[in-house]
Formats: C-alpha cells, sequence, structure tokens
C-alpha cells in the first residue's frame, strides 16, 4: 500500500469511507467596502454553488469581505495565472488546482508557498497530514469514476472493461478532454485487462489502441465538469467517465444517476496563493476560516458526495452521505492511487500524443 493511501486510510478510517471564459458572482448582501474582496478562480457550475453558498457567503458575513468568483478549467487556471504572474498584472487571488497538478515543479513558479502560513494548523489532530501544504490548502478529496444512467440498464456497469462493452451496455460514452488525460489513458489500460499495480508507468500506445475501440461510441468530449453535467441532462450519455463530484450534484437535483467505485481514481482540489495576489491577507483569511471551519467543510461535502481536510467534519454529515462514499474495502480492493511524479514528468507527452490521436 502506497504511503498517500495509508495517509487517506488514516483520514477517514473511522468514519467508513473522498483570456478565461469568466463569470463574476457577486453576493446578493455584502457589508464589505468596494475595496474590500478577494477573487477566487473555480471550475464553476454546481460545484462553485456549493462553495458560495456553504463557504464564501458565511465568510463574506462574518468578516464582510467579498468572494468574487471567476471559473474555468483547471488548464485555463494554470496558464493565465502563469500569465498574470509573468507580466505583473494580478488580478486574482486564489485559484483551484489539482493535486497531482499542484505537486508538479512548475506549480512553484505562479503559487506562493504557503509553508509559514501553514505552521498554525501543523499538529491538528482533526486535519489530514497534507490539509495545508507550501503548494495550498486541501479544499476536498473526490473521484473520478464510471457513472451511468439508473433507467437504461438491466444491470448496472461497474468496471472499466463495462464502460467499453457496447454490446451489453449500449447507448452513448462520455470521457473528458483537456490538458489532464491520464485519467482516461488509465481507464483503457485497465478496460484492457492491466492489473491495478501495474498500471504505473502507462503504456501509452496500448492505452490509445484500446480507445480506437470505443471512439466510434462517444458521443461527448468533455472539456469543463460543468459541461459533464450538462451533457447528461441533455441525454448526451449514458455511461461515462466524470467526476464525483458533478454525478452527486446530479443526483442532489434528481437526476437518475449512479456511479461506481469499482472505476475510480482517487483524486483532489488544491487552492493555491497566486504570487504577488493584490488581496493576499484576505485570500489567506479565506483559507484559515476554510481549515477553522468543520461545519462549512461538512456542508460542502454533504452536497458534493467528497472528502473534507477535516475528520470533525466528517462526523459532522449525514449517515445517508457517509454510507455512500467508498468503503474502506472499495478503496483497498479497487480504487487507482495515480503516480503524481509519473504524471507530471510525463505530462507534456501524454498531451502531446492525445492531441494528435483526439484530432
Amino acid at each position: 500500500m502506497t504511503r498517500k493511501l495509508k495517509r487517506y486510510f488514516r483520514h477517514i478510517g473511522h468514519f467508513i469511507a473522498f483570456s478565461i471564459c469568466i463569470t463574476t458572482i457577486v453576493p446578493e448582501k455584502s457589508t464589505a467596502a468596494d475595496d474590500d474582496h478577494l477573487v477566487i478562480a473555480t471550475t464553476g457550475g454546481a460545484y462553485e454553488r456549493a462553495l458560495r453558498e456553504a463557504w464564501f457567503d458565511p465568510f463574506t458575513s462574518q468578516t464582510g469581505i467579498k468572494v468574487i468568483t471567476v471559473a474555468g478549467t483547471n488548464a485555463q487556471m494554470r496558464a493565465k495565472a502563469a500569465a498574470m504572474v509573468k507580466t505583473g498584472n494580478v488580478s486574482w487571488d486564489l485559484y483551484l488546482q489539482g493535486d497531482i497538478q499542484a505537486s508538479a515543479p512548475e506549480h512553484r513558479d505562479y503559487a506562493e508557498d504557503l509553508s509559514e502560513f501553514c505552521r498554525q494548523f501543523a499538529g491538528r489532530p482533526d486535519l489530514a497530514d497534507d490539509a495545508c501544504s507550501a503548494a495550498g490548502v486541501r479544499l476536498l478529496s473526490t473521484a473520478t469514476l464510471l457513472a451511468y444512467r439508473t433507467n437504461v440498464f438491466d444491470k448496472p456497469p461497474a468496471t472499466w472493461s463495462d464502460m467499453w462493452d457496447t454490446q451489453n451496455y449500449p447507448g452513448g460514452r462520455t470521457f473528458p478532454n483537456f490538458d489532464d488525460p491520464w485519467r482516461v489513458l488509465a481507464a483503457a489500460l485497465l478496460a484492457d485487462g492491466v492489473a491495478r499495480n501495474d498500471l504505473f508507468p502507462l503504456d501509452i500506445d496500448r492505452a490509445l489502441a484500446k480507445l480506437d475501440e470505443i471512439r466510434p461510441a462517444v458521443s461527448l468530449w468533455w472539456k469543463s465538469g460543468d459541461q459533464s453535467v450538462q451533457g447528461f441532462r441533455n441525454g448526451d450519455y449514458d455511461i461515462g467517465q466524470i467526476w464525483l463530484t458533478r454525478a452527486k450534484a446530479l443526483q442532489s437535483e434528481g437526476q437518475p444517476v449512479a456511479w461506481s467505485y469499482k472505476a475510480s481514481f482517487l483524486v483532489g482540489d488544491r487552492v493555491a496563493l497566486i504570487k504577488n495576489a493584490v488581496n493576499r491577507e484576505h485570500a489567506l483569511k479565506l483559507l484559515a476560516f476554510w481549515l477553522n471551519s468543520p461545519d462549512v467543510q461538512a456542508k460542502v461535502c454533504e452536497e458534493l458526495s467528497c472528502t473534507p481536510p477535516s475528520s470533525a467534519a466528517l462526523g459532522l454529515m449525514s449517515k445517508e452521505v457517509r454510507s455512500a462514499m467508498p468503503s474502506a474495502q472499495d478503496i483497498k480492493d479497487y480504487a487507482i492511487v495515480p503516480d503524481a511524479k509519473w504524471i507530471n514528468d510525463n505530462a507534456a507527452l501524454m498531451l502531446e500524443r492525445w492531441n494528435a490521436w483526439i484530432q
């Protein structure tokens, strides 16, 4: 078992268990002055709504500091943050990044080192070991997994092999298509019979050959989490690879969706502070508010079916939501903990091969 997986078990073991397209949203009510604000970039949609209702608005009510949001994909955020720091024209304060990308050396080129800020949270027994790190503050842990319509299949699909089985599981498919293709390649390899423990390093040639088989059935290559949600609502696909947070949001709105932890990759989101942020102190207050508020974390993860950084928050979540999260046995037997170092070291190669294939 990897060290990262052991940390994950320690965190949830006591509770059975995880230019940009800009939309600016200002809270309806705020006591803040016009210049008393901060700007955070998120992935938008239902994900952002959950953060606003449970985290941003309560923070504004308590501090008077407005939280202004802009929305885009993680790839767009990275590119925009890098450009702002390089040109010295920084208009954001915080932005979301996947755990894997936040561990890359390039991340430190445009994200401030939070080691000093994190000292105040060191040794907190309720917080995960990496709840606050140099790369940023852990927002949540979740999964990328196989989701499907519950009103279509007599026998629910459960594995990536089922995803490729268009005879027994007909209908449109969906996969992500952005600058982070490792999870699609990994799913293809698992569907082709590669064992979990042999998955990394990824055999890119073999994965693309397997993807050739399913390509005609893919009706949506989603670019953002919100697009994957809208694609489900529109009936663009019946089975696909999406984020658990988005699948749970669909379920919460009454959509006929379920998912399988037997086809899942453990992932997480981290909040980074951009270098030379104009509203740096306000941004740090928002991060501290998150880590110091188990009730806020619980509300977010209650809505999105995620694992918060605080075990105290996990304990505040309903039994219903906790029971729907992956069990320790699910994680031990099926879930994939990605090799972040290999992914970061080979990101350019994977993207080059992926872009050539997807065209």
